[in-house]
């Protein structure tokens, strides 16, 4: 990272980029018209500041570009920072948008039949391999974890494993599935994240979008 580069935000794809426009907005940051698009292609975007550019990521890849200073900063949830761990990451700014529920699920038959208190071994499907292993690890329970990018509430029903650890947030897709919450691992939000290396190289910046963004989700 140089000084006199242009600094990086990185914000994920889907349904928080609208929860996170307001804010966006209210820190005094507006993407150029294609950022909007739905129909564009393009991953990169200019600013109203010549100086800050926009790129557009999945979520999960949002702290990866910025812990590895692809990018200077963004916006992920807590989830993604659970599970990665990136010693290079700063998250100094609770949005408190993208609200929902880290969980554990497990189709409803199970639960009649046994004690999830008394699970000693277990094979779990999620997107979430290490924040998984963790949290059963604590309970003296050992997970083996089937790492899924998607359709979660399916390995229960094809017989892949009969428990699950994924995001919740009505718990609409799990009844549809015939799944029940077991347990909760973890309540997430979206955070702003900076790498440490721009901080340092960069603070009067770095600082500078920390505080327009604190002060605009304080008010939200």
């Amino acid at each position: 990272m140089t000084a006199n580069e242009k600094l990086v935000l990185a914000l994920p794809k889907g349904r928080i980029l609208k929860e996170l426009a307001p804010l966006l907005s209210g820190a005094g940051i507006e993407p150029e018209a294609a950022f909007n698009d739905e129909s564009a292609r393009q991953l990169r975007f200019a600013t109203n500041h010549p100086n800050l550019e926009i790129v557009r990521v999945r979520s999960f890849d949002v702290a990866t570009f910025v812990a590895f200073g692809a990018a200077h900063f963004g916006v992920a949830g807590n989830d993604v920072l659970m599970e990665f761990d990136y010693p290079e990451l700063y998250a100094p700014v609770d949005l408190d948008i993208g609200h929902c529920r880290l969980s554990v699920a497990a189709p409803k038959e199970l639960l009649a039949e046994e004690d999830p208190a008394r699970w000693s071994h277990i094979r779990v499907a999620t997107k979430y391999p290490e924040i998984t292993r963790r949290h059963f690890a604590a309970r003296g329970v050992q997970a083996e974890c089937i790492k899924l990018n998607g359709a979660m509430e399916l390995a229960p029903n094809l017989g892949l494993c009969k428990r699950i650890v994924d995001l919740v947030s009505s718990g609409a897709t799990l009844r549809a599935n015939g799944l029940v919450e077991v347990e909760e691992i973890a309540q997430i939000t979206s955070r702003l994240i900076v790498n440490r290396a721009a901080l340092k190289t960069r603070p009067g910046e770095m600082n500078g979008w920390i505080d327009r963004f604190s002060e605009v989700a304080d008010a939200a």
